[in-house]
């Protein structure tokens, strides 16, 4: 008997290691697979209180939300001691797992919506996609 339960016992470990090596395998593929990133800087008009911006910004982080081809968000506002970003104060990184998916991003009405929020304090943007290479 206790070799059945000492039999079992190893048997689970091994399912519980297995399986964690298969869901660590899929993550580090996850993670090297190509994916198209979308990057989006703004600067706001002098005239946007922090608000405004604060709303822009509440919008923009909803669209994962309600836009699932996006496959990742993320977000910041600069921190360069370049003196470099000529205006340029948030940036947002979106990605995508393909240029299909960015399609429907682009048109999406809640992404259109998010435009309109967007317009009034909008003084310049800059947008570039890139595929990540290994």
């Amino acid at each position: 008997m206790r070799q059945l339960i000492l039999f079992c016992s190893l048997a689970g470990i091994l399912a519980l290691m297995l399986t964690a090596g298969t869901s660590a395998d899929d993550e580090a593929k996850a993670e090297t697979d190509p994916m198209l990133r979308h990057v989006v800087m703004f600067q706001f008009k002098d005239s946007s209180s922090a608000a405004d911006i604060q709303g822009v910004v509440d919008a923009f982080k909803a669209l994962p939300g309600k836009i699932p081809q996006i496959a990742a968000f993320e977000w910041g506002t600069n921190n360069s001691p370049e003196g470099l970003e000529q205006g340029l104060t948030h940036c947002f990184l979106l990605s995508f797992k393909s240029e299909e998916d960015r399609e429907v991003y682009l048109p999406h009405p809640d992404h259109k919506a998010f435009g309109k929020v967007l317009g009034p304090h909008l003084e310049k943007v800059v947008v570039i996609d890139y595929w990540t290479e290994d």
